[in-house]
């Protein structure tokens, strides 16, 4: 049986790679306590508001739809247009096979982003 030995090299390669791996664990370990943690201090009066709840909620709607914000910064579902009843696969089969050389190639176009 033969022993390798380890190089200077490959211990220093370890060594950065599990300081690569593990600071970042480490540091997210520390984290933010939450309120309800011991020792974490609240302060309620920097929270105070003029604003009621439905003041804030309309105000909210009121610029997603004016589009100053999109729906990914508000805490606002946008609702779902009703697109009806749908298309059963032999339908959507059908008009696959029934399409035009002009109208697979826009499809496809358009699908590719071209």
């Amino acid at each position: 049986m033969t022993q390798q030995r380890l190089s200077l090299s490959s211990m220093i390669a370890a060594a950065a790679a599990v300081a690569a791996l593990g600071l970042p664990g480490l540091a997210s370990a520390a984290g933010h306590p939450a309120n309800d943690q011991a020792g974490v201090v609240v302060h309620p009066e920097r929270f105070k508001s003029e604003k009621t709840r439905e003041q804030v909620s309309a105000e909210a709607k009121a610029a997603m739809k004016q589009g100053r914000i999109s729906y990914g910064e508000g805490a606002y579902s946008v609702p779902a247009l009703d697109a009806g009843p749908g298309k059963t696969r032999q339908q959507v089969v059908n008009e696959l096979l029934n399409e035009s050389p002009a109208e697979r190639s826009a499809r496809l176009n358009s699908r590719a982003g071209g």
